[in-house]
């Protein structure tokens, strides 16, 4: 089965009603090419700065989560709604991904695990945890194409999450992300090739693109990485649009050749082992 993958990278700005009309505009110059997913970057809707997280945030329900919902189906795809600042109904903001079915009903919603709470040498410094909660979900859901995997940029950089989405079935994984022009040119391709050949699935990394006049400068280059560990597509750091067909069949293909899941030693993966 062949999918078609649309990834739109755009830089935000501090109007959320903007941001949503830019992605409502690449939707509609994109009904031509009929994809059958679209994708967003993560925090599409606001600039990426722990003190704007609580400002724009809203429950799940809320106008912004309408809006994409609407746009879903407006245009009868997948959306993978990057992510947007969550209220939460015990008062805490979460950093959360929505998915979207071409009904416009929502397929599933990943509240990022994994804060990104860094202090770079010389480079970048930023601490998620000052104004986000961390969730505690792993998430795959069901769609036409079968079981994808959800999950939020700093997630990718830990395998126990992406193999316990390979085990529960997700042959494509989302990851709406903003890495940055320090960690992006030394990491960015290789977590994405590592964690798409670890778990032999196809692995879509979408990005916000880089505006030099916000506080945070995102790397850009939207991906997309086959189960072989191929760069199918990768974009540069400019907005715009790409468009990508991939192959599911090449999830059973690689599966049979390097059978790395079945041949997993689980009689020995034993942390007292070591003891």
């Amino acid at each position: 089965m062949k999918m078609k993958i649309a990834q739109i990278q755009l830089a935000a700005s501090a109007d959320a009603d903007a941001n949503l009309c830019a992605v409502s505009d690449a939707m509609d110059a994109l009904d031509a090419q009929r994809p059958d997913l679209v994708a967003l970057g993560e925090m599409f809707c606001c600039p990426y700065d722990t003190a704007c997280f609580p400002a724009y945030a809203e429950p799940e329900g809320g106008g912004t989560w309408r809006a994409l919902g609407g746009l879903a189906a407006r245009h009868g795809v997948l959306l993978s709604a990057g992510t947007a600042p969550e209220l939460g109904a015990d008062g805490r903001v979460y950093n959360t991904a929505y998915v979207f079915g071409p009904d416009g009903a929502m397929l599933a919603k990943h509240r990022k695990m994994h804060l990104f709470d860094v202090d770079i040498r010389g480079g970048q410094r930023f601490r998620e945890s000052d104004t986000l909660t961390a969730g505690d979900a792993v998430t795959v859901f069901d769609t036409a194409f079968g079981p994808m995997g959800l999950c939020v940029c700093f997630d990718i950089r830990f395998p126990e999450l992406a193999r316990l989405m390979a085990l529960r079935g997700a042959r494509v994984v989302l990851v709406p992300a903003s890495f940055n022009g320090t960690s992006g040119p030394a990491h960015w391709e290789l977590c994405f090739r590592a964690r798409a050949v670890d778990n032999q699935c196809w692995y879509v990394g979408t990005s916000g693109a880089l505006d030099t006049r916000a506080g945070y400068h995102a790397w850009g280059h939207s991906i997309v990485v086959s189960p072989w560990g191929d760069v199918a597509a990768q974009m540069d750091e400019k907005p715009g649009v790409q468009v990508t067909e991939i192959d599911l069949a090449a999830v059973d293909d690689v599966r049979a050749q390097l059978p790395l899941l079945s041949a997993r030693r689980t009689d020995v993966y034993r942390i007292d082992t070591f003891s």
